[in-house]
């Protein structure tokens, strides 16, 4: 698994696939504690991506809306 940290500029469906692997990863329950605290950070990171891109799309279509009205 890769663990560079995520970037903004990553898109959402690919930080969504890193962050499935990581909750994955965790729910095995097999990794030492400093590395499960790593990719729990990891995840927090890209969970806070997800939904910050998903607020975004969100707010784009809602002022799409508003122009057509």
């Amino acid at each position: 698994m890769d663990r560079r940290p995520p970037t903004s500029d990553m898109a959402f469906e690919e930080a969504y696939a890193k962050l499935s692997e990581v909750v994955e990863t965790l729910e095995r329950g097999d990794l030492p504690l400093d590395d499960a605290v790593r990719f729990y950070e990891q995840g927090a990171e890209l969970a806070q991506l997800c939904e910050r891109k998903l607020r975004e799309a969100e707010l784009r279509v809602e002022q799409w809306r508003e122009r057509e009205r």
